[in-house]
């Protein structure tokens, strides 16, 4: 066997552990392995004696790959963006942003949905973890839409979709990962995800609306809110603002000229600051100490996630299986959109047994370059491209895309994490029902997506703006 071949009876196997139940990290971290320890043994044709060897080398190849990739400066903003997150709840920064939502946009049709909804994308704009974010308002908006008599599963449903927004609005642990792994400006792509991830509250705050107004006695308004008790509830919701204001002039500075900090130091002071005012807001130690203690569990698994991955990676790298995968792909006789679609389906079905970040780690070292070579290689000029855009700005474009279809994955049957948060959160309503809540909000992910797809501009305009590309 060749290393082709190689690469693509381990990628089998890694496949097969993940759907019997073993965990990505370890499947991907196992595979990797196994295949480094396989190619080195071929190259001294299956000799026995040889077997010590290539074992030898072969650990210590993949031994290596933690340290060099894991002390990169940019994967320190993940647990900075988990912690903003956290902090932010203790603050009570939730709840006040909820109140306010409730009372500026209860009164439309399924108000409540629509209130959690924007409130959801306040509060991920603080927030890294998406799972964090459903967690946090499972308990403060699912009480309330029970209480004015919404369906339980829509309730469900609302809170799980929402939170999915965190993996996309900045600060995203998942942009951020990914930027790392095809190797792409980190703010560019934080940057790039403000648009998409206020375009998507849109659509599912109009969905929300149509379904209120489609079935009787789905979401009843909430009224009775005076002007003077809406402009009473903003003060509490704008120190999240003001937290948004300070990261992106600190990283982006809009004034134009050098930034004013790297997107590591915008997040560690955005983290310093929500710390205060969770201060000022009578946090103490025992809820300090809980979210130190969140942060660093939910850092440690993506991190693990990433260790075992980033093994399997190099593994590609020596099979050489992402440039031939390139290749049959720009060499597919069929129009460059229709692959594109054809590899976004692939990630809805992938996103039915995978979580998002294993999910684009495993996958990314082979579909970003095929993705680049569809739009005309590295290096391509927008006029010459299939897409319309350079290799950077395509980089960014297909970056936003794959985040918006990873957050399906928290969605989707059977191992939708979002849904199982929700479903833990609350015992009296069952992961079924949550699922079955969310499943009208598949239609608006589709239509978010369809439309990143042929309005591009909707990713760029920001990075073009700021950043000139």
């Amino acid at each position: 066997m060749d290393n082709i071949d190689i690469g693509l009876a381990v990628s089998a196997g890694l496949l097969f552990m993940v759907v019997i139940g073993v965990r990505v990290a370890f499947a991907a971290a196992l595979a990797g392995l196994a295949g480094l320890i396989w190619i080195f043994w071929a190259k001294k044709g299956y000799d026995a004696s040889q077997f010590v060897w290539a074992l030898t080398v072969a650990v210590k190849t993949a031994g290596s790959v933690p340290h060099s990739k894991i002390s990169s400066q940019a994967l320190s903003l993940i647990p900075t963006f988990i912690l903003i997150g956290y902090l932010a709840y203790y603050a009570g920064l939730t709840k006040a942003l909820f109140e306010a939502a409730k009372r500026w946009v209860g009164w439309l049709p399924g108000g409540l949905g629509v209130s959690t909804v924007f409130a959801t994308a306040g509060f991920a704009a603080v927030s890294g973890a998406s799972v964090a974010t459903s967690a946090v308002f499972a308990r403060i908006a699912i009480p309330e839409m029970l209480k004015i008599g919404y369906d339980k599963r829509f309730a469900a449903g609302v809170v799980a979709c929402a939170g999915t927004m965190a993996s996309l609005i900045p600060p995203s642990a998942i942009l951020v990962i990914y930027a790392i792994i095809v190797e792409q400006d980190v703010g560019s792509l934080l940057l790039a995800g403000f648009l998409p991830g206020a375009f998507s509250a849109l659509v599912y705050g109009a969905l929300v609306v149509i379904l209120a107004l489609s079935f009787k006695n789905f979401g009843p308004p909430v009224r009775g809110f005076t002007w003077g008790e809406r402009f009473k509830s903003l003060p509490g919701a704008l120190p999240i603002f003001f937290v948004i204001t300070i990261i992106i002039f600190f990283i982006y500075n809009p004034f134009g000229g050098d930034a004013w900090g790297t997107p590591t130091e915008g997040g560690a002071l955005g983290a310093f600051v929500v710390f205060l005012m969770a201060l000022m807001r009578g946090m103490r130690w025992p809820q300090f100490k809980d979210a130190l203690l969140e942060s660093a569990k939910l850092s440690v698994m993506i991190f693990t996630i990433i260790w075992g991955v980033l093994i399997y990676v190099r593994f590609l790298g020596f099979a050489d299986l992402p440039g031939v995968f390139a290749d049959w792909i720009s060499g597919l006789e069929q129009s460059p959109m229709l692959t594109l679609v054809l590899i976004l389906l692939a990630y809805a079905v992938l996103g039915m047994f995978m979580d998002a970040i294993g999910m684009l780690l495993l996958t990314l070292p082979v579909v970003f370059p095929a993705v680049i070579a569809l739009n005309g290689g590295v290096g391509v000029a927008a006029a010459d491209s299939a897409f319309g855009m350079s290799s950077t700005g395509c980089a960014i474009w297909f970056g936003i895309i794959v985040v918006k279809m990873a957050e399906l994955c928290l969605i989707t049957p059977p191992i939708g994490l979002n849904c199982f948060v929700v479903a833990g959160v609350r015992p009296d309503i069952s992961v079924q029902d949550v699922f079955r809540g969310a499943s009208p909000f598949f239609i608006a992910d589709a239509l978010t997506i369809a439309a990143l797809i042929a309005f591009p501009g909707i990713v760029l305009y920001l990075p073009e703006l700021l950043l000139g590309g």
